[in-house]
């Protein structure tokens, strides 16, 4: 089996500082691996790299000028000619993150996702449909937003917006405010869980589905080995794997365009029985373990997979799709 290469994401809106973000962090000691290391650039900014200031060498830098560029052998390829053992990529703003995911060879491994944006602009594109999709894509995998410029967004109104909007992605993603003066100040609103972790059998109010998918994929280990109950509308897909079907729900990040199904593989030996896109209520233990369907967005492809204990029918809701906050 091929040696497993750490993939450093840098993800966000062109000209919200991505480049500065990761020269500096190419500038540092510290981030000194030993490794060699691949720079992916997939889009073009005001400014430029100056390698001559990164502060080890065995660096090479390669640009990605179309999406189409992204292609498995095309990666593999650039890896190869650079000898890296480890990748960063500056990841470009209009791409979804997907396709990335899609491309990458199969050792491959995303490490960190790390986003950044605009203090200036931030609002403008989060009150945008399409912009806000594209944001809520990258901050869905990302573990830090940082948010530069902050003097435009220095008011309790702007952090209580950009809380919820990075919270509709991700309930992991700290978010950061760096000033022009270098002082940063960090995100402290609570976010409490609608619903009891620690009950016997954790019990998913039907409103808050989306809520408990984004906390369970956001930190899965809490949840591994507990048992829990929802509401779920089955879906029945080769992507489940054998002797498998997904019980989910129909979720909207920040419009109706973008309503996507969303769910957890589950186990059950009686699985071809359950009619397609009817409702059922679930009691399902929760294991984290390997599958397929995670590909490309966690550590080992990692992620939870369910085993059902009890299934009932039910009744579809009043409303049927969930959101993530």
């Amino acid at each position: 089996m091929a040696k497993q290469i750490p993939v450093y994401l840098f993800v966000g809106q062109l000209e919200s500082g991505k480049t500065k973000f990761i020269q500096e962090t190419m500038e540092d000691p510290q981030f000194d691996s030993g490794d060699k290391t691949l720079l992916l650039v997939c889009e073009d900014g005001e400014i430029e790299y100056d390698p001559s200031r990164f502060a080890f060498g065995g660096v090479h830098v390669a640009q990605i000028e179309d999406k189409s560029e992204l292609t498995q052998e095309n990666l593999a390829a650039l890896a190869e000619k650079s000898g890296c053992g480890r990748v960063l990529v500056e990841y470009n703003g209009m791409w979804l993150l997907q396709d990335l995911y899609d491309a990458m060879p199969d050792n491959w491994v995303v490490f960190q996702c790390l986003a950044t944006a605009d203090g200036t602009t931030i609002k403008t594109y989060a009150g945008d449909n399409a912009m806000r999709a594209l944001l809520l894509d990258k901050l869905r995998a990302s573990e830090l937003l940082v948010v530069n410029r902050a003097e435009a967004v220095n008011d309790d109104e702007s952090r209580q917006l950009i809380h919820k909007l990075v919270r509709q992605a991700s309930r992991r993603c700290d978010i950061a405010y760096e000033f022009k003066d270098g002082s940063v100040g960090y995100d402290d609103i609570p976010d409490p869980l609608p619903f009891d972790i620690n009950a016997p059998v954790v019990e998913i109010p039907a409103e808050f589905f989306g809520v408990w998918y984004m906390d369970c994929m956001d930190e899965m280990e809490k949840y591994d080995g507990k048992t829990v109950k929802f509401l779920a509308q089955v879906c029945q897909t080769n992507r489940a794997g054998k002797g498998c079907f997904v019980p989910g729900r129909f979720a909207m990040t920040c419009c109706v365009q973008d309503i996507q199904f969303v769910g957890f593989p589950c186990k059950y030996d009686d699985y071809k029985n359950l009619e397609q896109r009817s409702w059922i209520t679930l009691t399902a233990k929760v294991n984290v373990k390997y599958h397929p369907i995670y590909k490309g967005q966690t550590a080992g492809s990692t992620g939870p997979v369910l085993t059902a204990l009890a299934i009932e029918p039910a009744e579809k809701p009043l409303d049927d799709v969930v959101t993530f906050s």
